[in-house]
């Protein structure tokens, strides 16, 4: 068997990384099984790589290696490219074609971004999978094939199960065996030894001097995040040997070419955290509005009070106190829409003409004082108010209740008690 450094130097990988040197090692021991195979890593890694390893270990490298972009391939024809279909299936299928299933029997089969693949699709792979069947479309003829599937993806498998994006099932029949090749910023001592190779190989491709790095290049180098990995090193690489007429590349000068540096960890707010922000807003506004109804319910009590008891003076002035403080409490919750405050009809429940009036300097008192007498027939006057002014309107509660400068609700509420 090769040794790992021998497999990398054939197919082209570079660096001395131990995940990288790990994931090598897993690709040569699965190599002579059957097994599926999964490769897993973020965009630009290289995961193309691993099942070419795979396929010239395995006893099918004499076989068909046929690499399928899932992504690449649109939904309504990727079960044709896959597994066929038959002459007459669907519009412009003017003769009968073999999918990929069928031309690589015997050999691999490499399915790239695995995680774009539609459900449907999933499913006929699925069965692939279990026992090596498929069916063309529009076809009833059920085919066998025997190929080996490696599949590689950089879409998080378990966000795309728990959304109901990927089945189960075939994650697990595909992932036999997993593969994870590491970030291009986890392997710091390989970027400026990856960064030389392509600035050689443009060199040669342009006829033109290699570019060099300057040690302060080389700290910012290895210092950046890389977002887009080996393939975003390369193609810096290439820029900077097409446009520097200098060719030993100080930091400054590298510095231009990487985007959005000073930037590359940005924050992040979890969809979990903005919930939790709208459920203590939402918490925030049920209080306030709980303590505006025990204050109103209050301002009831002292006004009964003040009507019905001969010591004014006090209660009026708690009165007045707890008027000023329902309304202070509203003005400085600005995060809300202030709601229209209620007449003083309505908070009283009682007819406008014995009604709190609002003075202009936003204090609150009685413009006149109710008779003992008329206080103990003011149930019969309400009574009387309410049952013409209804007669009046004809049953009509909302006209009723804008005329007697109460809330259609109060009115209601109302005529319940008094069983009218």
């Amino acid at each position: 068997m090769e040794s790992i450094q021998a497999i990398k130097q054939r197919f082209g990988i570079i660096g001395n990384d131990p995940k990288l040197n790990r994931a090598v090692e897993k690709a040569i021991q699965v190599a002579p099984t059957d097994i599926s195979v999964l490769v897993t890593g973020e965009s630009g890694v290289g995961k193309e790589s691993i099942p070419k390893i795979i396929h010239s270990l395995s006893h099918r490298k004499h076989g068909k290696y046929i690499a399928v972009n899932c992504g690449a391939i649109p939904e309504g024809t990727i079960d044709s490219e896959l597994f066929g279909h038959e002459k007459g299936a669907f519009t412009g299928a003017t003769q009968t074609r073999n999918g990929y299933f069928e031309v690589a029997d015997g050999g691999t089969i490499f399915l790239d971004e695995v995680g774009e693949l539609p459900l449907t699709t999933q499913v006929r792979l699925l069965r692939v999978l279990e026992n090596g069947e498929f069916i063309k479309v529009g076809s009833s003829k059920v085919q066998k094939t025997d190929v080996r599937i490696v599949a590689a993806t950089n879409v998080n498998m378990f966000d795309a199960i728990k959304k109901g994006k990927f089945r189960e099932d075939l994650y697990y029949r595909l992932s036999t065996v997993e593969i994870l090749l590491p970030p291009l910023r986890d392997r710091k001592e390989d970027i400026h030894l990856l960064f030389r190779k392509f600035a050689s190989d443009f060199a040669t491709k342009y006829k033109m001097p290699t570019i060099r790095l300057s040690e302060d290049a080389v700290i910012l180098l290895e210092k950046y995040h890389w977002s887009g990995n080996i393939r975003q090193l390369r193609n810096i690489a290439e820029q900077i040997s097409v446009l520097e007429q200098n060719r030993t590349i100080t930091g400054a000068t590298l510095h231009g070419y990487l985007p959005n540096i000073g930037s590359n960890l940005p924050a992040v707010i979890s969809a979990d955290k903005k919930e939790s922000d709208f459920s203590n807003e939402r918490e925030i506004l049920y209080k306030v509005l709980f303590d505006m109804k025990s204050d109103l319910n209050d301002l009831k009590k002292l006004t009964m009070e003040l009507m019905q008891s001969g010591n004014t003076q006090q209660v009026q002035k708690d009165n007045e106190r707890l008027i000023q403080k329902i309304y202070q409490e509203k003005e400085e919750e600005t995060h809300f829409e202030e709601p229209q405050r209620p007449t003083t009809s309505e908070v009283l429940e009682i007819p406008p003409q014995i009604a709190i009036q609002r003075q202009e300097d936003d204090k609150y008192h009685f413009a006149e004082e109710i008779e003992e007498e008329e206080t103990l027939s003011l149930h019969d006057k309400e009574l009387e108010l309410i049952k013409k002014s209804l007669e009046r309107h004809r049953g009509k509660r909302k006209a009723a209740a804008e005329e007697l400068g109460i809330s259609e609700r109060t009115l209601y509420r109302k005529i319940k008690q008094y069983d009218l």
